[in-house]
């Protein structure tokens, strides 16, 4: 029998159909999993049921668990005839099955088992994955109901485990298998692609489009631009993948690099340099003017480096390779042998093939005579698409001649994961018993809580009763695995700046409860101990009839949110944390990094500028890191990556960024280039997008353009049907419109998370840097800037544009600016009003007319940066030196005034309006509150004689007189405002009782 088996705990159910006639309902759980079905006990005359019992059903073939459901059905047994019936279903799939650690209560809304029948309430289940091999499987319930299961053994009997009762039902069909088998992970989707060389292979056929410039106010400099390269897959020419004579590669979306691969495994019997025999051994491997160079042993005959190294074949400098085997302390031209290599005699090697097997080579002096000692090689030509390309030195990161100037560590492309965040619930009840140092004075107290460097304290409250209550929340945000305790302090506030602490608690996040909704959890009572060692060794547990102060807190992390980690525009992920709530994927997103043109330098080496540049490019919780090419102003990447896309909302971002720690201390700051932005729901299904994107970057002189970065992007999608019920479906989890958090406390929670996954993938190797991830993310996008005010306030002012525009056009209409249109506005509105059923289908014909007509000036190109749009090109220098402020502030006394001053009068300015619209609004509510008895007698006489007409005459009339009193001449019109306004303007607001 497999020791992998799928766990079901039947928690409850809620709100249940009522079958018995007479308003109730004696539920049982019935569970069907692999040919195996079992039974919970049947709860009487109880539409809210309560069973907590556990069921484990035996895997037979864990490859297939991925497609085997789980079906729970909820039914009502009559004991009387011994029939049931079906109260409801649930049916879970693969994505519910996590590991035990990740598996959470979770409450199905129970379906109809047919078309005709009825199905009310939920059935609360908690389903997981386990190969804990002291579990065994239990069996079924005896007497009871075996009727109910005339195919069940009969002869069962139940088992308790751990105060659960656990059943097992087996069938006669059941399948088991006799051969162990070990637990293999189990994703709730399929598995990605990480690695650079594990990229999809065989792509389905895709077509490009042809991108035409868009209309924009901006320099053309800052466009995109189409490109036609020879990609992987066919050459991009005018819109469409022209395929070659060659044959379609795995890395179809970037241009294919051939490189000489040296694979520098071990030596043997190497020649001593002395009586001694120790040799301290290392190996340059030589082509032109580049060199590499292996790491060295002290005294050792027999040493294994096992590296790897790319020569790019498009600047090889010499037809002869030279690998030498040196010692340390010899002379700079000294060696212990040569291996040479004719690069015309290499072989060629093409994944999928299998790796090149590696020769012993007898080394030779400089005459070509043989020596003592061996050295196991291989060399070969390959692409970026071999196995050993990630991890190889690459000629590229260094400049010819220098072979020691760079770390491998900070030049290899890599593949992070940003770690998985929970929200940590923490709600602090009450105390009790609370014991001052100070025993002839009540405590004046307040409980600390803190996880890492998350710190929050609630209101001190003085109890005479030794109990103080504070009952308040607080949110935090942790990381998987968990290092960081949850630790409450509660202190007593014995003077202005002096506070005693009365007593701790610690918790592990390990044992704290996990949900997946907006389930009750139960508080618990903690023991106050007076230190840190002691709270967590838990010595209450050990000293139980000691008394001790108490302190009343209920935790949990809340799995339902989505931890926002980036700026809500720009989320690149909307998935909440507890992997049940997952939904299948929708597509894939493949992107190929081609190349850089045109790179500012950032740095300067030998008297020269330079920049030693690598890409970043993260979605979801994947971020990818490219090589970094040194001394290059136009560097070649031609790197492919693909991610998993959950929803058409989101956001792909690609930065570049110069290596500040080549050749520097690892204290300086890798500089910003530029990054580009790319919604996901912008790109065409199966289309290649081939374009330079420009980078530009906003400093304290202005924007700049930093150089042009080369993109291929194309988007697959796996269903478009599932794709486009995505667009029906919340954009977040529904935990955040069951249990909202506030606009401050998401931006709290946002800063404390980009700090977490900075720190966490600033510990892998090479550390991916604080700086980078802060401006992948956008972390200090919510600060003030008067630039971007101003920019938001243009965007709101476009989008109104079109109602000013419809306004000013019906004012012409209403002044007879043209007779003809008026005429005919006339004759549309009498129409409008006489088939009142016209109006609905003619606003929608109307847009159905223009969305058709703007088919054709569709945008062909992704958005990318818009200065014009960012009010970037026309920004005063201290308005951006205010941008670029740290905070809080550190400028002169002089400046900050200025700047205050600035804000109070944009400020007074805002004030003023949100004041003018609310004194609109009150004078709608005094129409009838008789602050002013005359205005509100005039009012409701009117509205008497209103109600009277309105009844008499018809609606078409009213309406038609109406509109032809709007669109009167103006020989007509008066120029004082009308009387209806004159009355509105002079009833009261509040501004009266305002100091």
């Amino acid at each position: 029998m497999s020791s992998l088996k799928l766990g079901v705990e039947v928690v409850s159910a809620y709100d249940l159909l009522a079958k018995d006639g007479q308003g109730s309902s004696d539920p049982c759980v019935e569970l069907e999993f692999d040919g195996q079905r079992f039974r919970t006990t049947t709860k009487e005359k109880d539409l809210n049921p309560v069973w907590n019992e556990s069921f484990y059903f035996n895997v037979s073939d864990s490859n297939k668990l991925s497609s085997l459901p789980l079906e729970a059905y909820v039914y009502s047994h009559n004991k009387a005839n011994n029939a049931k019936t079906c109260l409801g279903k649930v049916r879970l799939t693969s994505t519910s099955f996590v590991p035990y650690s990740d598996a959470v209560v979770l409450h199905y809304p129970l379906e109809k088992r047919t078309v005709f029948s009825r199905a009310k309430g939920e059935l609360g289940l908690k389903v997981f994955v386990t190969d804990d091999p002291s579990i065994k499987s239990s069996t079924p319930l005896p007497a009871m109901e075996s009727s109910l299961h005339s195919d069940a053994i009969p002869n069962s009997f139940p088992k308790e485990k751990n105060g659960k009762r656990h059943t097992f039902f087996h069938l006669p069909n059941a399948k088991q298998s006799e051969q162990q088998q070990k637990f293999p992970p189990m994703p709730p989707q399929q598995q990605m692609n990480y690695g650079v060389h594990e990229m999809k292979s065989g792509p389905p056929p895709s077509r490009a489009v042809h991108m035409f410039p868009g209309s924009s106010s901006q320099p053309l400099d800052y466009a995109l631009k189409e490109t036609s390269p020879f990609l992987g897959g066919g050459r991009i020419v005018g819109g469409r993948v022209i395929r070659g004579d060659r044959p379609t590669s795995t890395y179809d979306l970037v241009e294919q690099m051939r490189f000489l691969f040296v694979r520098v495994v071990k030596a043997r019997d190497l020649p001593s340099k002395d009586a001694t025999g120790s040799l301290d051994p290392y190996v340059e491997v030589k082509l032109g003017n580049y060199k590499g160079i292996t790491k060295h042993y002290e005294k050792k005959q027999n040493p294994e480096w096992n590296q790897v190294f790319a020569f790019s074949r498009d600047t090889l400098q010499s037809s002869v390779l030279e690998v030498v085997v040196k010692d340390k302390d010899l002379m700079k031209d000294d060696s212990v042998g040569f291996v040479r290599f004719d690069l015309n005699e290499v072989p060629t090697r093409v994944p999928p093939d299998s790796p090149l097997a590696p020769e012993w080579y007898r080394l030779e002096d400089k005459k070509g005579e043989k020596k003592k000692g061996e050295l196991m090689l291989a060399v070969w030509y390959g692409t970026q698409a071999d196995e050993a390309f990630p991890d190889a030195w690459h000629s590229d990161a260094i400049a010819p001649g220098d072979s020691t100037s760079v770390s491998p560590t900070y030049i290899r492309s890599k593949v992070y994961h940003s770690p998985r965040l929970w929200y940590v619930r923490v709600n602090i009840l009450e105390a009790q018993d609370l014991v001052p140092a100070d025993k002839n004075r009540f405590p004046d107290a307040y409980v600390k809580v803190q996880i890492g460097n998350q710190i929050l304290k609630t209101k001190s409250v003085q109890n005479r009763n030794m109990n103080p209550i504070w009952n308040e929340e607080f949110m935090f945000v942790a990381a998987e695995p968990f290092e960081d305790h949850l630790i409450f302090s509660v202190e007593d506030r014995v003077g202005p700046n002096k506070d005693d602490a009365i007593g701790k608690v610690v918790i592990s996040l390990n044992s704290v409860d996990r949900r997946a909704d907006d389930r009750t959890i139960r508080s618990r009572w903690y023991n106050l101990e007076k230190s840190f060692s002691d709270a967590v060794d838990d010595r209450a547990k050990k000293d139980t009839d000691k008394f001790r102060s108490r302190l009343h807190v209920c935790v949990c992390l809340d799995g339902g949110y989505h931890v926002l980690d980036e700026s809500t525009q720009y989320s690149s992920d909307l998935r909440p944390t507890a992997k049940q709530l997952w939904k299948p994927s929708i597509g894939v997103l493949e992107l190929g990094i081609l190349n850089a043109n045109g790179i500012q330098p950032m740095k300067t080496r030998e008297g020269k500028g330079t920049t030693d540049t690598y890409c970043v490019a993260k979605y979801g919780h994947k971020w990818v890191r490219t090589r970094t090419i040194v001394n290059s102003l136009n560097p070649k990447y031609n790197e492919q990556y693909t991610w998993e896309v959950y929803d058409p909302a989101t956001v792909l971002t690609v930065g570049v960024f110069d290596n500040s720690q080549i050749g520097s201390s690892d204290n300086n700051r890798d500089t910003k280039i530029g990054k580009v932005r790319i919604r996901i729901s912008t790109l065409e299904t199966g289309r290649v997008y081939t374009h330079t994107y420009p980078l530009l970057v906003l400093h304290p002189s202005g924007v700049k353009k930093l150089g042009e970065l080369h993109l291929a992007i194309r988007f697959s999608s796996t269903s478009m049907l599932n794709m486009m019920f995505q667009y029906s479906r919340p954009l977040l989890p529904k935990m955040h419109y069951k249990r909202p958090l506030s606009v401050i406390q998401q931006d709290i929670l946002r800063h404390q998370a980009v700090n977490i996954v900075a720190a966490r993938l600033g510990r892998a190797e090479p550390p991916l840097r604080r700086e980078v991830v802060e401006y992948m993310s956008d972390a200090n996008a919510h600060l003030w800037s008067m630039r971007r005010s101003k920019a938001n306030f243009l965007r709101l002012t476009s989008v109104f544009s079109g109602l000013f525009a419809a306004g000013k056009w019906f004012g012409e209409v209403c002044m007879w600016r043209n007779p003809i249109t008026t005429v005919l506005v006339h004759v549309l509105f009498a129409m409008l009003v006489c088939f009142p059923e016209l109006i609905l289908p003619t606003v929608f014909l109307y847009m159905f007319l223009i969305g058709v007509w703007n088919y054709r000036y569709r945008p062909r190109y992704p958005p990318h940066m818009n200065t014009s749009l960012s009010c970037s090109d026309a920004v005063s220098p201290d308005e951006l030196d205010e941008e670029f402020e740290t905070f809080p502030a550190t400028k002169s006394s002089d400046i900050v005034r200025m700047r205050y001053d600035r804000l109070r009068s944009v400020a007074g300015r805002i004030q003023t309006v949100v004041g003018d619209i609310a004194s609109q609004g009150e004078r709608l509510q005094a129409l009838l509150s008789w602050r002013d008895p005359r205005a509100t007698t005039i009012f409701v006489i009117l509205c008497l004689v209103a109600a009277i007409v309105l009844y008499v005459t018809p609606f078409q009339v009213i309406a038609l007189l109406s509109g032809f009193y709007v669109l009167r001449h103006p020989r007509f019109r008066h120029k004082t405002p009308s009387p209806p306004i004159n009355f509105f303007r002079r009833l009261p607001a509040r501004t009266d009782s305002m100091l």
